[in-house]
């Protein structure tokens, strides 16, 4: 036993290392001048502004939920999986149907994630190349396209208001959701408070939240309460953030007649999410916990394992990194068939 402390603790500490590394200077007013070298807009384009009219959408299949939920289990023997006395979602839901595959980052930087690094014609061509590597994988269960665009970012400056966090400009997120478009494509808001806190920042994204399309996530790492500047330590959330946010979006949904919210809870360590078994499930709102850690094969398994398998909450995910997770041997980063061993199989995939 002490010795799996140990190997999950130091995952914990390569993790946090390499994810403040991405996050180094990403904020910074030097990134924000060369943005208009990554900006998606091309001439006569403009932001998919989806209108918001309530709609009707084809109730829920229970039989059918039932039986996805049950082979994304992927033959789990522990009774944790399915989660059991979960409420169906409302009509239009994402998940079980469909397994999403994001490419995550920020258009200001090449060294927070794939959606940033590569040109953006060239990144959706990437992504095209993921998600049919999905579908070969697991040729039953059809593959999402998503962009996963970090809106707040926690940053080694204070700013003006002393709360270490870059919020990015809204016609950065037009610019997401032009190429989302282009993609057909998801889009997940993803929000780093650092010293600020998730009731000050999520309520600024509502207007992109209205649209069916858009979704959104919360990175524990970088909620500071102790009011450590992020990337000192490792932050952490409670189920009463989690329930917050799963309420403001629930209460979008019912009075916009809008389809379920997928709200993504990044985690690699116990106490990156605290009293999970309080954690409200709404109709309106699919709570996916993603096992954000990198590392070599072993190292991620065991981190899946322990912190997401172990404490279910209802839908799971899975992030691949394409440079840290061949930094050590064996140097390779997982397949599509790899992942899809785990138990549960994860029906949310983010690459970095």
């Amino acid at each position: 036993m002490k010795f799996k402390s140990a190997l999950f603790t130091a995952l914990a500490v390569i993790c946090f290392m390499a994810f403040s590394a991405c996050n180094s200077n990403s904020g910074s007013k030097t990134a924000d001048k060369k943005a208009g070298d990554t900006t998606a807009k091309a001439k006569g384009e403009e932001a998919d502004t989806v209108s918001v009219v309530k709609s009707t959408y084809p109730p829920t299949d229970k039989v059918l939920y039932d039986s996805l939920m049950k082979r994304a289990a992927n033959g789990d023997t522990s009774g944790r999986w399915p989660v059991k006395n979960t409420p169906y979602p409302l009509g239009g839901a994402v998940l079980p149907y469909k397994r999403i595959v994001a490419f995550y980052g920020n258009l200001y930087s090449k060294k927070m994630g794939i959606l940033g690094e590569l040109p953006p014609n060239e990144m959706l061509a990437k992504l095209k190349v993921e998600v049919k590597n999905w579908e070969r994988a697991d040729p039953k269960t059809p593959v999402q396209p998503a962009l996963h665009y970090i809106a707040v970012v926690a940053q080694g400056d204070g700013g003006k208001d002393g709360k270490y966090r870059y919020r990015m400009p809204f016609k950065q997120i037009d610019s997401i959701l032009v190429l989302a478009k282009k993609a057909h494509a998801l889009v997940f808001l993803d929000v780093q408070v650092a010293l600020s806190n998730i009731q000050a920042e999520l309520p600024l994204f509502e207007k992109y939240l209205l649209m069916p399309q858009v979704h959104f996530g919360m990175d524990p790492e970088f909620s500071m309460k102790d009011g450590s500047k992020p990337g000192k330590r490792i932050g952490t959330y409670d189920a009463a953030d989690i329930n917050y946010v799963s309420g403001y979006l629930a209460n979008l949904v019912k009075k916009n007649g809008l389809p379920p919210k997928i709200l993504i809870v990044h985690r690699f360590t116990k106490k990156m999410v605290t009293n999970y078994k309080n954690i409200k499930l709404r109709p309106e709102v699919q709570v996916v916990m993603d096992m954000d850690g990198w590392g070599e094969p072993d190292l991620k398994m065991g981190t899946y394992r322990y912190f997401i398998n172990q404490e279910p909450v209802q839908f799971t995910g899975f992030k691949l990194f394409y440079k840290n997770d061949i930094k050590k041997a064996p140097h390779h980063m997982m397949t599509p068939q790899e992942v899809l061993k785990y138990k549960p199989a994860p029906m949310y995939i983010q690459y970095q």
